[in-house]
């Protein structure tokens, strides 16, 4: 299949605009090339030259003058082959100068051209079969058979219904939705009847060979494509390796997918707890939960467990939420003969593959095996942090001391997977892994890297230039300072970026470190993940003491940067979480540091509200008219200091509620209506039919079968303080998944399904 659409060459030559012979065969090589529908960027030095390539992935040949100036043609192709091995890459020279080329660079090249002695036309038709082959290499296996499908233009008599969209333009408003979208997208709408892209289910043809590229991409021994979310990834790698009455390990810090995984299964929950800090960001789990004595004791003391068993799965995510990822080799030969299977819920760390700053941090490192080893289990959403549409997830499989079963968990995976799986979002699995191959997914990583410090710096030095005038300004959950490899202490903003993405160590979350909050921990455990930035608005210091006045609630920021058009990933009560990925650019970073300087401006004047959140004063005028944007900030600080919001945030995690039933017999009463709605007033005591999932930080308080009260007192106050919140500050409602809010008297009133007695 020939591809033209879209591409272009650049050249590099000093004679392209020059009146001579040379320039005019260059020319004339030039006109050549455009006739085959290729755009010709054109370059008299080097530096222009890479501005180019680096500005323009969609180059797909180089012609390089050899003899260009002095500025180093041999630089240059260092250069490009260190971003890409695979471009073609021609020099031109004399004959008589070939042997005066270094055997470095004839290595690293795709041919000559003589542009003085061979036509035009033949040096084009050289650079058309030189593209098409690179095309070729690029697309990975199944985008490549579903492109050169559409491309095919064929009848289609099978389902969709809309049949490459043209049942969209017998109607005007399905015309617009057409135009909107473009034709390829439903050309390439395709269903399964088309048996040389192959099946999903059985990981045949294309799709197959897809699956077997992303797990040689990724680390694997196998690798499933997954269409509907990381979600439903979790739900398949449970029911594969669970049924009724197994015990599951499960990291409290836990997505709600996984919990549904343990109500499908009937699986027996016990919890690993995750430390807290004074900020109320939860950490890793404490090291000491994965001793073999700790797992005794949480075997021997659950009320759920009536007769001897072991561990047979276990759950951990990694990276948490804010950002801390594990040594997940630790964590295998802590778990080594402790646990039959290990599932590491990576959602928000595809990446960590494809930089060395993260060697051994994430599920597929390939460690040793030994007698004891679980099978692992990583489970991506690979379009949360890489780049593919939305939904697309990937399960990554290493077999452990025993080999997986692969049919047998192919059932599982046919359980959850629709049989009319959209042929697009596999497209973009198999891109994605394409796109991180090689050298290619490194430069993407280091760029995200790169982008993340150089924000973490600037944050800094705005910090010490602000309060030079005696102002204020946000601070960065981090290490402010370092030991350098030489023993020097330096801060953070002093070491160059270069050096702080090579040293993981730099960001370690260390034992003798009191940055972090987090007590307990091990040299090496765990890691601040530098692209993921918490943001630490005033008004709270390190150990979490809120001051008398001046706080700016982290709810205020995050509004005010979404009226600006910038959504951040998360908000706390005084942090809000800013994720780079590689879709990020300079262009967004220097966005976001004009907006929150912005912000402060607006409440160093203390604004009038009707002019900051014109919205909120129109909606709620009885709350908010006449007040600035300080007044605000001063007014939600003092609710949230006299709440005491710290110490029950970080009170709430602390302890587990009793467990006096199973899950999924908490969810049975659900179906069976055997559930009655319970305000919190009478919560006390009674076992809930369902997770109560607080956002942020979006990490269950109480799960299905548990029961309120007991150790885990500061439930009930918690959500008590997010009611009182809604009905004080309307248009900042707490968001808490299982909870039904209803009005009552005037007021928002919050009602839980519990078991009925």
């Amino acid at each position: 299949m020939k591809w033209t659409e879209d591409y272009s060459i650049l050249i590099i030559d000093d004679q392209l605009r020059a009146p001579t012979t040379e320039g005019e065969i260059l020319r004339a090589i030039v006109r050549e090339i455009e006739k085959m529908g290729v755009t010709v960027l054109q370059a008299t030095t080097i530096e222009d030259g890479r501005w180019h390539f680096i500005a323009e992935p969609g180059i797909c040949c180089i012609l390089l003058d050899w003899d260009i100036g002095d500025e180093g043609a041999g630089s240059f192709i260092s250069f490009v082959r260190g971003r890409n091995g695979a471009i073609p890459l021609f020099i031109f020279t004399e004959k008589l100068t070939v042997k005066d080329i270094p055997l470095a660079v004839i290595s690293r090249i795709s041919g000559y051209i003589w542009k003085m002695e061979d036509t035009a036309d033949f040096i084009a038709g050289r650079i058309d079969i030189a593209i098409q082959e690179y095309y070729d290499s690029l697309l990975p296996p199944f985008f490549k058979g579903l492109a050169r499908y559409v491309k095919e233009c064929r009848y289609s008599w099978h389902t969709p219904g809309h049949m490459g969209g043209v049942a969209f333009l017998k109607s005007p408003s399905g015309k617009i939705f057409f135009d909107f979208l473009g034709e390829n997208a439903f050309r390439s709408d395709l269903s399964i009847s088309v048996p040389e892209l192959g099946s999903l289910l059985e990981h045949t043809e294309a799709v197959g060979k897809a699956e077997e590229h992303a797990a040689r991409v990724f680390g694997a021994d196998r690798t499933f494509f997954v269409t509907n979310g990381n979600s439903t990834s979790n739900k398949i790698v449970m029911h594969a390796c669970l049924t009724a009455g197994d015990v599951v390990l499960i990291d409290r810090n836990c997505h709600k997918s996984v919990m549904h995984g343990v109500i499908m299964t009937g699986a027996i929950p016990l919890y690993l707890m995750p430390t807290r800090n004074a900020y109320g960001i939860i950490g890793p789990i404490h090291p000491g939960e994965f001793a073999g004595k700790a797992m005794e004791k949480k075997l021997k003391t659950s009320p759920l467990i009536t007769k001897e068993r072991s561990v047979t799965h276990t759950v951990i995510t990694n990276s948490t939420y804010d950002g801390i990822c594990y040594h997940a080799d630790q964590i295998k030969r802590k778990l080594d003969g402790l646990t039959e299977s290990l599932h590491f819920d990576e959602a928000w760390f595809g990446y960590a593959k494809f930089h060395p700053l993260y060697h051994g941090r994430f599920g597929m490192h390939d460690t040793a095996r030994s007698d004891g080893s679980p099978a692992v289990f990583a489970t991506q959403s690979t379009h949360k942090v890489l780049a593919s549409l939305s939904q697309a997830s990937m399960i990554h499989v290493r077999h452990g001391k025993a080999p997986v079963d692969f049919d047998r968990f192919n059932e599982a995976f046919m359980m959850h997977t629709s049989t009319s799986p959209q042929y697009l979002v596999i497209a973009s699995l198999d891109v994605a892994s394409r796109m991180m191959e090689d050298q290619g997914g490194r430069i993407l990583i280091e760029e995200t890297l790169e982008e993340a410090i150089i924000f973490r710096k600037k944050m800094l030095l705005l910090k010490d230039e602000i309060a030079r005038e005696h102002g204020w300004w946000f601070d960065l959950w981090q290490p402010s300072s370092v030991k350098t490899r030489g023993g020097a202490v330096k801060r953070l903003e002093e070491i160059d970026e270069k050096e702080l993405i090579r040293e993981s160590r730099y960001w370690d979350a260390g034992p003798g470190d009191d940055w972090h909050g987090f007590g307990g921990m091990e040299n090496g455990y765990a890691m601040l993940d530098p692209i993921k930035v918490t943001v630490i608005t005033p008004g709270i210091d390190h150990k979490g003491t809120l001051a008398k006045k001046g706080g700016i609630p982290a709810a205020l920021v995050s509004r005010f940067l979404r009226s600006r058009g910038i959504v951040v990933e998360k908000t706390g009560h005084y942090s809000f979480l800013i994720l780079y990925t590689i879709g990020i650019t300079k262009g967004k970073s220097g966005t976001l540091l004009s907006k929150l300087l912005e912000f402060k401006r607006l409440y160093d004047g203390n604004a009038p509200l009707s002019e900051v959140f014109p919205d909120l004063v129109e909606a709620h005028p009885d709350f908010y008219r006449g007040l600035g944007l300080a007044d605000l900030c001063e007014r939600m600080h003092h609710h949230l200091k006299e709440g005491k919001i710290t110490a029950i945030m970080r009170d709430v995690y602390d302890s587990l509620p009793p467990q006096v039933m199973l899950p999924v017999k908490a969810y049975e009463h659900l179906v069976k209506g055997r559930v009655e709605k319970v305000p919190l007033g009478d919560l006390e005591g009674r076992v809930s039919a369902v997770m109560a999932v607080p956002y942020p930080p979006g990490i269950p308080v109480i799960m299905p079968g548990e029961q309120f009260g007991g150790q885990a007192r500061q439930i009930i106050p918690f959500l008590a303080s997010c009611e009182e919140f809604d009905n004080s500050f309307p248009g900042f409602e707490n968001e808490v998944h299982g909870v039904t809010v209803e009005e009552h008297m005037g007021k928002k009133r919050y009602l839980l399904p519990c078991v009925k007695r």
